[in-house]
């Protein structure tokens, strides 16, 4: 790779948010899979369940059926959702876009009242993650600001209709791309777009 890794990290951390463009800027996170050793296991341990290539095979609206829904949760922009969630493999949101949106006060709410989280697929508002689970809200969000992105464990994630590929990437059935599982220490750390998981409850 011809970028060492704290050029990559200063790509992320010191470019300021209001100059930064959806996938122009965002941060490739296939690349930091390479460089601190995701690299390409033909499975993860703990309880993440493996998908196959096929899963995001060109369909009617890049690797899904549908665009996002055009009335996202906390605020995300429709763009910038749409361009990750269809038509990319490696790119992220920009490290903390997350908290420009008003995920933390109505997620916070939210918890208070039901005790979780739901986060939905910004397509399909298929139900992809319940957080926090086994630890409080504070830590989720504790951990989810020292990644960068919202981070989940392998008992947030509903295996219903989430996978993981064998580069790590971490998407729904419907194609729509979510983020990465970089494991850490701790075991499996789902390192998921905001915008692609901002999707409100399909109807049953």
């Amino acid at each position: 790779l011809a970028l060492s890794v704290p050029h990559v990290l200063a790509f992320s951390l010191n470019s300021p948010p209001s100059s930064r463009t959806s996938l122009e800027t965002s941060l490739n996170m296939g690349i930091l899979d390479k460089l601190f050793g995701g690299g390409s296991p033909n499975s993860f341990d703990g309880s993440c369940v493996m998908g196959g290539e096929e899963i995001m095979s060109p369909k009617a609206h890049g690797t899904s059926n549908t665009p996002v829904q055009s009335n996202l949760r906390w605020e995300c922009d429709e763009k910038v959702a749409d361009n990750i969630c269809n038509f990319n493999r490696h790119y992220a949101e920009y490290r903390g876009y997350w908290r420009s949106t008003k995920f933390i006060e109505e997620s916070k709410a939210e918890y208070e009242e039901k005790g979780e989280i739901n986060f939905y697929d910004s397509n399909t508002g298929k139900l992809l993650f319940v957080a926090p689970k086994g630890r409080s809200f504070e830590e989720f969000i504790k951990e989810s600001l020292s990644h960068g992105w919202p981070s989940f464990r392998d008992e947030e994630v509903v295996w219903d209709d989430v996978r993981c590929l064998p580069n790590g990437e971490a998407i729904s059935l419907a194609g729509t791309h979510l983020g990465h599982n970089l494991p850490d220490f701790s075991g499996n750390r789902y390192c998921i777009n905001l915008v692609s998981v901002a999707g409100n409850a399909a109807e049953e």
